[in-house]
This record gives C-alpha cells, structure tokens and sequence, in this order.
C-alpha cells in the first residue's frame, strides 16, 4: 500500500532528516542561529535548501525524472 513513492507528486509536507555534524560546526551554526535570532534547525535548513538550489542552478544535480504522460 505504501510501498510506491511519486516523486514527481508535489508534495506540501516538509521533510525531516537527522544529520550529524562535527562540534566545531555545530557550535558555530548554534552562534550564528542565536545572532539571528532563530532556531538552528531553522538556521541549518535555509542553509541546506540555499545549497540545494545553487547546485540545482549549477547543474550538479541532475533534473527530476518527468512524469510519463496519461499515469
């Protein structure tokens, strides 16, 4: 029943996705998040979403399959 994902589907539910990062880093992203006034999560997903699109834009991540037409 949930064994097939479109990935085409433009879905309006955010993702969620756990990463790890060195100390260094995150304590960085922490001060720079409070400086702004934000959350980090919040902070560190503009940061992934702004990295995505650039390399979207760059062409380094290659375009999402189309949907086959009448499916």
């Amino acid at each position: 029943m949930y064994d097939r994902i479109d990935h085409n589907a433009q879905e309006t539910v955010s993702k969620r996705l756990n990463l790890t990062l060195p100390d260094a880093v995150f304590y960085a992203l922490e001060r720079w998040a409070d400086a702004e006034g934000r959350p980090t999560a919040n902070l560190a997903a503009f940061i992934v979403e702004t990295g995505v699109k650039q390399a979207e834009a760059e062409n380094k991540i290659p375009p999402a399959p189309k949907k086959a037409e009448g499916k």
